[in-house]
This record gives structure tokens, sequence and C-alpha cells, in this order.
């Protein structure tokens, strides 16, 4: 029988173990993260100071001024009869792009979400519907390879041959520049990838925000330096547009079946494997420059402030729990577990290092509640000790200057750093609110990864076991109303003055002369002797 003393005696031992190994999975994963770190910040003071200033910039002249090629645009869509419609009809109607065609993948026994697609494509051309010829779910993969097969079918009955294909989700808010600048850079290039970011919403969810942290610290950081060391990036799966070449090559080396559907995670895999073709691939961080309607915080006065505005693709994130567990299982299975099997090793030097970055998710992410663990237990010695300071005193888990000590103080500075630089990259693209909202959602955000692994790592293995594919466990989606959606919306003004048909001086005259009278912008500005109404029905239509 063991007494309540040994016990404790045991746990401590165990707990100092524990700590022994976690440290060194933290010391391991800090040591990679400060790599990063340090590219990104060499490789973007290099760019800044010597490589931009030799080049003229991109402008949104160049993006407009380039013909448009014939772009076709594919949407996976199981069960999605809430959203698919007022996605497409908002893409419809804010695109700045009419060379263009979407084509969305249903199923037989999904007839409300063929409904849906049907109501959008009697009152547009350029909309299709795809039917696979199986009930559904299969996976997004086999759902967007008989989109593909539907897309030949319709250029050799309508003689066309589309040159740029463009990947799309069902809950998508597509920026209206997003196809101007996949035009303006294929075919020079192979892929395209976008900026992804998630719509802002209330500050005490959680679990929608933990994702606009992790893909703002993603796609303002870490995938510019994978661009760099690796010359290859993973496909988001939006907000990625490829070219003809690409599909065609992909595609005829692998008995016309473009999408692996052993992957989970299709866009990921398909990015692979265009670096085995030597096909290039971009990631492209683009903003305008917008005059927005600021009010001082002091004098409450309005006044227009340049703002920068990524063209990119935004969305909402799961905000339910367990909704984001099933989403992010999904990735640790396709990306991690499968993508281990499928891609291997067999790469360069640069490609093993980011397949390594990768698939450490396995264990940093299991790593991290242990973590929590050791932490709760040594807060209970320590409260136990407080309140209670005449009972039996046990060795201390650390010792100054010993390994464990300088390990743990390691950890704390690249624990720190990590805070840092994930608010940095939220601060940039959000703001300083949800910059510190950054920090409690780090931790809630571990919780959500660790219960994601566990369930892949559970997926996973009875799929070792039986051998059958795992299904498409598709995330539910919500899609902006038309109020959300007005925030994203050029307003009258701002396409007034990239127009130069009106200057700042004379909006803000009739932006004052507007709060006065309750009229609309442009009646006052025709008052004005401004423009004319020739002017305001380019700038509406274009809006």
């Amino acid at each position: 029988m063991i007494s309540e003393t040994d016990a404790i005696a045991i746990l401590l031992v165990l707990t100092q173990c524990l700590m022994f190994v976690v440290g060194l999975i933290f010391l391991i994963s800090g040591l990679d993260d400060l790599f990063i770190d340090l590219y990104f910040t060499v490789r973007s003071n290099y760019r800044n100071y010597f490589v931009l200033p030799k080049y003229a910039p991109m402008t949104e002249d160049n993006l407009r001024n380039t013909p448009e090629q014939p772009l076709a645009v594919l949407i996976p869509a199981w069960d999605e009869f809430a959203v698919i419609r007022p996605m497409l009809e908002n893409t419809l109607r804010s695109l700045e792009y009419a060379n263009y065609t979407i084509f969305v993948g249903t199923y037989p026994n999904d007839p409300q979400t063929q409904l849906e697609v049907e109501k959008v494509r009697e009152k547009h051309k350029n909309v299709q519907r795809i039917v696979c010829p199986h009930d559904g779910p299969t996976n997004k993969a086999d759902c967007l390879n008989w989109v593909y097969q539907g897309i030949k079918l319709y250029e050799k009955n309508k003689g066309i041959n589309f040159q740029i294909f463009v990947m799309q989700d069902c809950e998508d808010v597509i920026h209206p520049l997003c196809y101007k600048l996949f035009n303006y850079l294929i075919p020079r290039k192979d892929m395209v990838q976008l900026p992804v970011q998630s719509l802002t919403g209330k500050w005490y969810k959680f679990t929608a925000g933990h994702y606009l942290d992790e893909f703002a610290q993603a796609h303002y950081k870490d995938m510019v330096v994978r661009e760099a060391l690796n010359h290859s990036i993973p496909a988001a799966g939006v907000g990625c547009a490829f070219s003809r070449r690409a599909f065609d090559t992909v595609a005829g080396s692998n008995n016309n079946q473009l999408f692996s559907i052993n992957s989970l995670t299709e866009d990921y895999d398909f990015g692979f494997r265009l670096k085995v073709h030597g096909l290039s691939q971009i990631f492209v961080r683009f903003a305008t420059t917008r005059l927005v309607m600021r009010k001082n915080f002091w004098s409450r006065k309005s006044r227009l402030v340049p703002t920068k505005e990524m063209v990119c693709v935004r969305e909402y994130f799961p905000a339910a729990f367990g909704a984001a567990v099933r989403q992010k299982s999904r990735w640790v299975i396709g990306i991690a577990l499968q993508g281990w099997a499928n891609l291997g090793w067999a790469w360069d030097g640069g490609t093993k290092y980011m397949l390594f970055r990768d698939r450490k998710a396995l264990i940093t992410n299991l790593a991290n509640m242990l973590g929590y663990l050791v932490l709760l237990i040594v807060v209970s010695l320590w409260l136990i000790s407080w309140i209670s300071p005449d009972a039996y005193r046990y060795p201390p888990l650390l010792e100054e200057g010993g390994f464990l000590w300088y390990l743990l103080l390691i950890n704390g500075a690249f624990f720190m750093l990590r805070v840092f630089l994930r608010g940095f990259c939220v601060q940039r693209l959000y703001g300083w609110r949800e910059a510190f909202l950054s920090v409690p959602r780090m931790a809630w955000g571990n919780v959500i990864n660790f219960m994601a692994t566990c369930r892949a790592i559970k997926l996973y293995s009875r799929y070792l076991r039986t051998g059958k594919l795992i299904a498409w466990d598709k995330t539910t989606h919500h899609y902006p109303s038309e109020n959300e959606l007005l925030s994203y919306r050029r307003k009258l003004g701002d396409l007034l003055l990239d127009a130069r048909v009106i200057t700042v001086e004379q909006l803000n005259s009739a932006l004052q002369q507007q709060r006065q009278k309750q009229e609309r912008l442009g009646k006052i500005l025709e008052e004005m002797g401004c423009l004319s109404e020739e002017d305001i029905e380019n700038a509406l239509s274009r809006q």
C-alpha cells in the first residue's frame, strides 16, 4: 500500500520527468520559430532598403489595364444551402472582373443546395451547376475533380479555353480586385496564393478569434518566409489561382485526376505536386490605399484618413468549440498524417524543413496541454505550501542554476517572444484591440488544437485499421449579413476620389452638407457642380 507521502513523491518525480520532456520539445520548437522570425526580419529589411526601391510598385492601374483572360471559379458544395446563394450573389455583385464563370459542384442527394445554386444560375449566365455522379459526401477533392471534368465539358461545348482556375469556398467574401490580381500575375506564375483573413466578430468569441490570430501570423510572416526558403507554398484552398499549364500538367501526370482523393487537405497536397513539376508559385500581399472617414478621438471631428486595404479573401471561421475541433482535426489529418504517408520525406532540404514545421504540430499540440498540466501541479504545490506552511517540505522541482532552471528560462523567453510577435502580426492587420485579445486567445487555441489532434489521431487510426476513407467532415458555415458586407464595399466618395473627378476638399464639404440635409451624397455633389450625372452613374456601376 503506497502512503500519501510516497504518492506525492512519485508524482513529483514524474512531474520533473515531464518537465524535462516538455521543456525539450518547447526548446526545439522555439528555436525553429526563432529562425523563422529572424529570417523574416532580415529579409523584410533587406527588401525594403535594397530591393523594392529599384522597382516601380504594382498599382491598381496595372491590374485594371491588363486584358482579362477567361477565368473559371471552382466551388465545392455539400450541404451549403444556407450560404451558397448569398455568397454567389455578393461575388457577382462586387467583383471588378467580367470574363469569368463560376462552377459549383453539388451532389444528387443534396437537393436544397442544388436549388439555391439554380436560383442564381437562372439570373446569371456565368454561373454553372455541376452535379457529381454519386451521392455525397465523398470528400472535397473528389467533388473538385468532378467540377474540373464539368469545366472541360463546358469548354468543349462553348469553344472556350479558361486560362485561370480559382478555388473558392462557399463562405468566402472576395475582395473586388482579387481576380484582377490573378489575371495580372498569371501565366507568369503558375500558382498565386492571396492572404486569407478572418472577419472580426464579438470580442468574447475566443474560438472564432483564435483563427484570426493564427492566420494573421501565418499569412503576415510565416508564408513569406516559406516562399523565400522553399520557392513553394501550400495552397490554402481559397483565394488561390492556378494557370492552365498547372492544371493540365498535374492532371496529365495523374490519369486525369487533378486532386488527390487520399487527402483531406487536397489544396495542401496540390502545392507540393506543383513543385515536383517545377511550376512557379507565389504568395502575394498587395494592399490598396483607401481614404476612410474617421472621427478624431479628442475633437470628434471627421476627417479622411489613408487606410491600407488588403486584397484578400475573408470569411467567418467556426465560433463553436465542437465545429472548430472538427475542422482542425481535418487539417491535422490531411497535413500531418496523410501528408506524411503520401508525401513522405524524400525532398530537398528546404522542403524537408517545411514538412517538419507542418508535422511538428502532432507533438507540440499535445505538449502544450502537458505543459498546462505541469503548471497546474506546480501551482497546486505552491498553494499547499502557502496554505499549510508547517506541512512536510518536499525537494523543489526546480533548483536554481540547474539544467531545468535554465531550460525554463529559455522557454519562458521564447514564449514571451511568441506572444509579442503574434500580437504584432494581429495589430498590423486588425488593430490594437485584437492584438491585446490575441494573448488570452492563444491559450484557448492550444486547447482547441489539443482536442483536434486527439480526434485526428483517433480517426486516422480507425482508417488504418479498417481501410475506409475518411468522409468529408464538413464545417457548418456562416455568411455575413447584408449590413456586415456593407463595410467591405467601397463607398461612393472613395470611388469618386479614385477616379479623380472630385477633390478631398469637395468631398469633405459635401459630407458636411449631407449631415445637415440628410440627402444622397451624389445629389449634393451634383448640386455643388463638382461632377455630372454621368460621373455618378459610372461610380455607382463600379460600386
